[in-house]
């Protein structure tokens, strides 16, 4: 949406949602937020965890609160879960309280990326190439319909913050409340 107060990070896992959100939302002067980390805050516990005892539906019912929660306000820099878009309400949600970045990321950047990463359960098991394409075919056209900018894949946090900075200041129309 624009004008917006807010700027929504959505992409696949591994794509550097948390990396680039706290260095935009330090640029831009917005609170950070990150979803997967609030809930576990909230919880006390890891994602895998929540996702082990209340299964995929109740970490979504989770994601979509804390969305619905930290979305409503304004200034604020959401780096959401990869599969916030899931949800049809998540998505028209993302489309009228902010401005919505898609970060992309090929399969291959996400292999080398979560190649130590043992926490996410849905890549849990032997062929996580196989469960990468899985979600991608899914959910890549959400991210696309739901997005009002897309950052290229590109390698390096400097690099991808630079041209994201770039391209946001060219397109988003940040909205301030008037005091």
């Amino acid at each position: 949406m624009n004008p917006s107060r807010n700027l929504f990070l959505i992409g696949p896992t591994g794509a550097g949602k948390t990396s680039l959100g706290r260095r935009l939302a330090a640029h831009y002067g917005l609170r950070f937020v990150d979803l997967d980390r609030e809930i576990e805050r909230r919880t006390g516990t890891l994602v895998a965890t929540v996702f082990e005892i209340e299964g995929e539906a109740g970490f979504r019912q989770r994601e979509s609160a804390l969305l619905a929660e930290f979305g409503a306000g304004e200034g604020v820099l959401i780096a959401t879960g990869a599969g916030v878009v899931l949800a049809e309400h998540n998505r028209a949600l993302l489309t009228e309280r902010g401005y919505v970045l898609w970060l992309q990321a090929t399969i291959d950047q996400q292999l080398e990326r979560l190649v130590h990463d043992t926490k996410r359960p849905l890549l849990a098991g032997a062929d996580r190439r196989a469960r990468l394409e899985a979600m991608v075919a899914i959910r890549e056209p959400l991210y696309r319909a739901t997005a009002d900018l897309a950052l290229p894949a590109i390698h390096g946090i400097a690099a991808v913050s630079t041209q994201a900075i770039a391209l946001i200041d060219q397109h988003w129309q940040r909205q301030t409340s008037i005091a």
